[in-house]
């Protein structure tokens, strides 16, 4: 493809400027491609009017049926040309233009004839274009010739020929799978990009196989393969197997870790270095292992060639996270690089160093940072906060002078999430290290002075509110919150009377002085600075004197609100104002996300109530409401929860059927949601036949039957259980769906009077315990938690036995209670050894709950936890246990 011209000028902006393609049009390219049906070709003139036409395909611009089959049509005239130039352009645009299957036949002959043509370019270019158009049906036609490309001497047709066995591995597997005998002797080729191409074939053939990869990869680490392309590949496979062997074998032996290691010692740098990181990537590594691995990573450390300094470094990063004692031979090598050219790969380094580094190198270290923090980039800056803030954790006794730090480049040019990152770990640090707290208090005072960023000041007042009262001498903070209230936008003004408020209602001592300044923002011309400003003044009390603010008036202002805002903000959107105040206990606390039965492959689903709730509250008030309605169940008390729709059938089946788990104290309600996907019957006195064997503790006690059930028309069945009350019972449920079937006249549309007894066996449905559990977030953990107090703390440590990671051992505990995850701890860091979960909920009974997870790596792969519980009752904290020793 002809590469764009660029105008050599002195001027550097006029050539970055320059573009061959500045203000062509679709219109004028499709007038000017009338060229190629001129009885003498321009070869030349061809290729350009080509050139046109595949950038604007590439900028996106669309061609109309027309245009296209127009183009298309013109284009395969150019075949008459001999020129090869012109050739590959037309191979490249028919590609493009992917015709459509009546305008494919078109070409087939001439591609066919090219394939077998005495020009290898030829032949190359027209493999690629045929199996890129082509269908099965066509394929089987050229199916010979192209096992006989892939074992062609010219690596240039070989590699085409594998190169297109893989895209059509997508489309026609079955007729690639039968080239395996050609693609293996296409592994032994000399040509290195044969060899690479033929082993990735062959691999994705036999992907599906593990014993066949075994097999391969055991017969390739015997030395056959030549191509450091190849090698690379085949060392990301042997990682593959190690990983999958170590998964089912309990041994510490790992299968061909001497052949990455023997990788080591090879000629071609990028096999080396890709040896070196499949080793430093296996689960469970040891540091003899990683040992000769290091080593070579150091070595490329010295490197004449940037890119391997970069990939050496960024390595070295990565297992510092986990070995850091591993890396710490490199030290010396990493100081080097932090005054490299390439500032992505000092920034790498020094934040290496901070990881690996002692408590007596911290110092030396930050000279060093300081000298070329303003030559980066704001992305690389962040990296280097968290690394800090990571190293301050580690060495406590350096705060002061990694907190000076963070201080002064927080006082530079910088963007948002820059000053997000130092602001965040300025936080953290506070709250992990106590004799950190006042100086960096005042850090944070003395920068929302001249802040920009509405955000960060809001979040830094709201923070002060929370930590300034409980420091020794909280007055000193008032003259910065209340310069707030003069000098910023009406947002963070309304932030710092909240914080002003704050400092009232927990200082008696200030609260004169608060009532004073409060008063004055009674003048503000922000309505909510006003009646923030007003309700405080009214609620706090004591009009201003010495004396105590009460406990409920401080939870009633700035305690954490147990309900999720996206729940209330649609509660009041659909509330209409009346005579009867709005309810904030009306307020659903369930989060909803996104049910399984909505990710599930398209066929007919129920609707109705059988869908997933659009919105919480609405979704909640119509099942009570249903419910309520119905005589049997209207009984049972309070909805406590409802679940997602669990379904019960596969899609495009003849039956639809999902089940809703209604909760209650003493009773459980499936709701059966029915749909019939067969236009020539009709269902009637449809019931779910329910066993309950399997749960022991349920009883039934009645059911709803549905009268009738037509073509495409959702229904509802119930059936209700009774169990112990307040007791998380648990148990499985077989279904039968029984019915009488009626044959409906297609052309009338009546049923017939007699009717067949049927039966439709369902999937098995599970009550499980976390259905007893409301997903319900805290917006504060930490206060949430102090606040529910030590009377009914519950702490155990568990053995969570193997698992693939810590990642998987978190979501299985989150799974298992059903409880919200808060402050995005559920995700967990790649890499990581430990990590600390945070879950609240509410459990049957509304009993708020609250569960502090913390998962380490116990030995190479067993994980261990550490559970802490938090309730308003006892036996429901026992209870949390409970779950977790049978889970």
């Amino acid at each position: 493809m002809a590469q764009p011209l660029v105008k050599k000028d002195d001027d550097r902006d006029d050539e970055a400027d320059y573009s061959p393609f500045l203000g062509i049009e679709k219109g004028a390219v499709l007038q000017e491609a009338r060229v190629f049906n001129d009885p003498q070709l321009d070869p030349r003139r061809c290729s350009q009017v080509i050139t046109k036409l595949l950038y604007l395909l590439n900028q996106g611009e669309t061609f109309t049926k027309v245009e296209a089959t127009e183009v298309f049509f013109s284009v395969t005239k150019l075949f008459q040309s001999r020129d090869i130039g012109l050739r590959r352009m037309v191979y490249v645009m028919i590609k493009e233009l992917s015709p459509s299957a009546d305008e494919v036949i078109i070409v087939t002959s001439s591609l066919m004839k090219d394939m077998t043509s005495k020009t290898d370019m030829y032949r190359a270019n027209a493999i690629r274009v045929l199996c890129r158009i082509t269908d099965g049906t066509l394929l089987t036609q050229i199916e010979r010739y192209l096992k006989q490309a892939i074992v062609d001497k010219n690596p240039v047709v070989a590699s085409a020929a594998l190169v297109s066995g893989i895209h059509l591995l997508q489309t026609n597997p079955e007729i690639v799978k039968r080239w395996s005998n050609e693609v293996q002797e296409a592994v032994q080729s000399r040509a290195a990009l044969v060899q690479f191409h033929a082993l990735a074939l062959l691999h994705q053939i036999r992907q599906n196989d593990r014993l066949a990869v075994n097999k391969l990869v055991s017969s390739l680490t015997k030395g056959s393969v030549r191509s450091p392309l190849a090698q690379c590949l085949l060392i990301r496979y042997t990682s593959q197997v190690i990983r999958e062997s170590a998964n089912n074998t309990q041994t510490g032996d790992r299968p061909f870790y001497d052949f990455l290691e023997g990788c080591l010692r090879h000629k071609a740098e990028m096999v080396i270095f890709e040896a070196a990181r499949a080793i430093t990537e296996l689960n469970g590594v040891t540091s003899r292992e990683l040992t000769p691995a290091i080593t070579v990573l150091q070595l490329f450390l010295s490197s004449s060639k940037p890119v391997l300094r970069f990939a050496a470094v960024r390595t070295l990063n990565k297992v510092a996270m986990t070995h850091p004692m591993a890396v710490t031979n490199c030290n010396i090598d990493m100081e080097s690089l932090i005054s490299d050219q390439n500032r992505s790969i000092a920034t790498l380094a020094i934040t290496t160093l901070l990881k690996t580094g002692n408590e007596s190198s911290v110092d030396r270290l930050m000279k060093q940072i300081t000298n070329f923090m303003s030559d980066i980039a704001d992305e690389f800056k962040i990296v280097v906060v968290e690394a800090i803030r990571s190293l301050c954790l580690k060495f406590p006794l350096k705060h002061r002078s990694l907190m000076n730090f963070l201080s002064n480049i927080l006082r530079e040019e910088g963007g948002f999430e820059y000053k997000k990152a130092i602001v965040d770990s300025i936080v953290i640090l506070i709250r992990d290290i106590p004799e950190a707290k006042e100086t960096g208090l005042l850090h944070l005072c003395e920068f929302i002075e001249d802040c920009e960023f509405t955000y960060l000041s809001t979040q830094i007042l709201h923070f002060l509110g929370n930590e300034g009262p409980k420091t020794s001498d909280p007055s000193k903070y008032i003259r910065y919150i209340y310069n707030r209230v003069h000098l910023e936008n009406a947002t963070v003004r309304a932030g710092a009377v909240s914080t002003l408020a704050k400092f009232g209602a927990m200082v008696s001592a200030l609260k004169p002085r608060i009532f004073v300044l409060l008063r004055r923002c009674l003048l503000d011309n922000d309505d909510e600075v006003r009646d923030r400003a007003t309700l405080y003044l009214n609620t706090l009390g004591g009009d201003g004197a010495v004396v105590e603010t009460g406990e409920d008036v401080k939870e009633f202002l700035f305690g954490s609100l147990d309900i999720p805002l996206v729940n209330l903000e649609n509660s009041l959107k659909i509330y209409e104002p009346s005579e009867e105040s709005f309810d904030i206990n009306s307020v659903p606390k369930e989060v909803k996300t996104q049910p399984l039965a909505e990710k599930k492959a398209p066929g007919k689903k129920p609707t109705g109530l059988g869908t997933p709730p659009t919105g919480p509250p609405s979704a909640v008030d119509a099942y009570e409401k249903l419910l309520s309605s119905i005589l049997e169940f209207a009984n049972f008390g309070k909805l406590f929860k409802s679940s997602a729709p669990v379904e019960l059938t596969e899609a495009e089946t003849e039956y639809a059927v999902n089940v809703v788990k209604h909760i209650f104290d003493g009773h459980v309600v499936f709701q059966y949601n029915c749909t019939n996907t067969i236009p020539e019957q009709l269902l009637e006195n449809v019931t779910v036949i329910v066993d309950a064997s399997e749960a022991e503790e349920f009883a039934e006690v009645a059911s709803k039957p549905l009268r009738s059930l037509l073509y495409d028309s959702p229904g509802q069945t119930f059936v209700a259980f009774e169990k112990p009350e307040g007791v998380p019972a648990v148990g499985k449920f077989s279904n039968m769906l029984r019915f009488i079937v009626k044959e409906v006249d297609p052309s009338t549309g009546e049923a017939e009077d007699d009717g067949v007894e049927d039966e439709y066996q369902l999937e098995e449905l599970e009550v499980v315990a976390a259905d007893y559990m409301l997903k319900v977030g805290v917006s504060n953990f930490r206060n949430a938690w102090e606040s529910m107090g030590a009377d009914f703390e519950r702490v155990d440590e568990y053995g969570l036995g193997p698992r693939d990671s810590l990642a998987e051992a978190v979501n299985a505990v989150i799974n298992l209670l059903g409880m919200q995850p808060c402050e995005g701890t559920e995700v967990v860091p790649s890499n990581s050894r430990s990590h600390t979960c945070l879950l609240s909920g509410v459990y049957i009974g509304n009993v708020k709950v609250l569960v502090r997870l913390q998962f380490g790596i116990d030995g190479p792969k067993d994980v261990a936890m550490k559970l802490a519980v938090r309730s308003e009752d006892d036996t429901v904290s026992d209870t949390i246990h409970e779950i977790v020793a049978s889970g």
